[in-house]
């Protein structure tokens, strides 16, 4: 059961909280993870932005920070005697819950496991949601960790702040 779990990384403290998950997930039942991290036209819009007064290549600077997540994420899992492959996406083409469940037939996964924000209104409105779309289009089953809610309120009088280390969206 669930020996091959997809992991979809974004940058964000709430998708570590599903990688985490599926670590400990693929700890019970002795199974692998495949992470994914995906450079899709948002992410590269939003580095672009994001890296304004940098000189060079965004791309090349999208690349470095996804192929950083995920080595990361693979030495996490393997630290916990987890086997784990890695692939990055960066030809920017097809939106990333397409890449997702494609990347679900090919491997072929058991299960996803992804964290989520659990956006509501128009908040998830604006930013549209790829947990949504991945779990109404996904063909195995799909585990969403989503953020305690704490993490997201700022203290009375604080203004709210949000960051991508690589410049993409959260799952949402």
């Amino acid at each position: 059961m669930y020996q091959r779990i997809l992991v979809p990384l974004d940058g964000s403290a709430t998708a570590q909280r599903g990688l985490e998950e599926a670590i400990r997930l693929a700890t019970l039942t002795q199974g692998r993870l495949r992470v994914i991290h995906v450079i899709d036209e948002l992410s590269f819009a939003l580095a672009m932005d994001a890296y304004a007064g940098h000189a060079g290549d965004w791309l090349s600077v999208l690349r470095e920070d996804g192929q950083r997540l995920l080595a990361q994420a693979k030495a996490a899992a393997n630290a916990a005697g987890v086997e784990a492959d890695t692939v990055l996406y960066d030809r920017r083409s097809g939106r990333v819950h397409e890449l997702v469940t494609g990347e679900t037939a090919k491997w072929p996964a058991d299960l996803i496991v992804l964290g989520t924000h659990g956006r509501r209104g128009a908040g998830r409105v604006i930013m549209g949601s790829s947990a949504e779309h991945i779990l109404r289009t996904a063909p195995v089953p799909v585990l969403l960790v989503r953020a305690p809610e704490t993490e997201f309120r700022p203290q009375p009088g604080e203004p709210a702040h949000a960051s991508q280390p690589t410049g993409a969206p959260a799952f949402e």
